[in-house]
């Protein structure tokens, strides 16, 4: 009958040999690793696995612009997480379509809830190649919002912007797009 009454307390034994002492401080944050924890995601230094879809536009020259916007919007740490994401990344000339003034405006912090929005509206949460994509799919957008893909001629178009390449990241896709995306209420 002892042995019945020597688990409970071997278990709390083991247990508390297992936890540190109160009294020991956590000196785990001035690791390297823990700082980049706390930065988030983004800051994390990986030059050799495959890139996330942050990094696949931090690579590119013809996406300094979008780069500026996620920046400004506080959404790079979020598009550096394990998603999966389908990323629709305007070129800079996409965004030089816009009428003038616009990315200056959208850019200014007092505008970083709409910029979010319209960021939003360019990014879903599943893990899409171009050829996962139908004629008239409706795609739901982060920001609640879908847009329509449309085939024609041997290309795939979501909205009104043409995919002109695709490149697969470690947490998605990322979709090179020749127009940016305008929530209906933008």
């Amino acid at each position: 009958m002892i042995r019945f009454h020597t688990f409970p307390v071997a278990a709390m034994l083991l247990l508390a040999a297992c936890a540190a002492p109160a009294d020991q401080a956590d000196t785990s944050a001035s690791t390297p690793e823990a700082s980049a924890a706390a930065g988030g995601q983004a800051a994390v230094d990986d030059t050799v696995s495959q890139p996330n879809v942050v990094r696949v536009a931090l690579g590119s020259k013809d996406h300094t612009t979008l780069v500026a916007a996620l920046k400004a919007a506080d959404l790079v740490n979020s598009l550096a997480n394990a998603g999966p994401f389908t990323v629709f990344a305007p070129v800079n000339a996409a965004f030089d379509k816009l009428p003038a003034g616009t990315v200056e405006t959208l850019l200014k912090p007092e505008n970083k809830l709409k910029l979010k929005t319209i960021l939003h509206h360019h990014v879903t949460t599943s893990a899409l190649d171009v050829t996962d994509f139908t004629d008239g799919q409706a795609l739901g957008m982060v920001d609640g919002v879908s847009e329509t893909i449309t085939k024609k001629d041997g290309a795939t178009y979501i909205g009104s912007a043409k995919v002109l390449a695709s490149v697969r990241a470690s947490n998605g896709w990322v979709h090179v797009i020749d127009g940016v995306l305008v929530p209906p209420s933008e």
